[in-house]
């Protein structure tokens, strides 16, 4: 007896809400994979309610190692596209019916809790952050959070005290004065 296949698996999404004011992100998504025919179809699904038929998305082919120019999904075929000049960390989705939806791409190798906090961040009503922002602000509170020992474990492990507390990029900064310049 062979067994009928395992339907899709719904998409991992968020969206802004509808009455919100639209910013640089309408949402975010986790994909499972890096695979966009198999990843666009539950996406597409997944949209359909509130921008109608998904007809044409881009991506930047930095960050999907195929990118087929055609894909079907339910009832009709979604065109595919790349713009290497897209930030990479974004989906953009074209639809007749609504218009366009910019979506932040979350790594699908990202832990459940970062992938969490991005999709929320990116669905911030009036969300003022762009994806590779978004997606940066993550990685260093990754790296905040896995350096949070106590004082003296940095001090056995690393031979001296905790690093110093992140500064503000402009405070501290120092002038480098440019080659073939005087400097007054």
């Amino acid at each position: 007896m062979t067994s009928a296949p395992a339907p899709p698996l719904a998409a991992r999404l968020s969206l802004t809400p509808r009455t919100a004011p639209s910013g640089p992100l309408d949402g975010g998504w986790w994909p499972r994979s890096r695979v966009l025919e198999a990843e666009l179809p539950a996406l597409c699904a997944a949209l359909e309610g509130r921008y109608g038929r998904i007809t044409r998305v881009t991506v930047n082919p930095a960050r999907w190692p195929v990118v087929p120019h055609k894909v079907p999904v339910t009832g009709h075929t979604l065109h595919v596209g790349w713009f290497a000049e897209q930030d990479p960390d974004t989906m953009i989705l074209l639809s007749y019916a609504v218009g366009r939806c910019d979506l932040l791409v979350i790594p699908p190798e990202t832990q459940p809790a970062a992938a969490a906090r991005l999709m929320a961040a990116a669905a911030l009503p009036g969300g003022v952050r762009a994806a590779g922002a978004l997606l940066s602000d993550e990685a260093a509170t990754g790296r905040r959070t896995r350096d949070a020992r106590s004082g003296e474990e940095a001090w056995e492990t690393d031979g001296g005290s905790a690093p110093p507390p992140l500064r503000h990029p402009v405070v501290g900064a120092r002038m480098i004065p440019m080659p073939g310049r005087r400097r007054r």
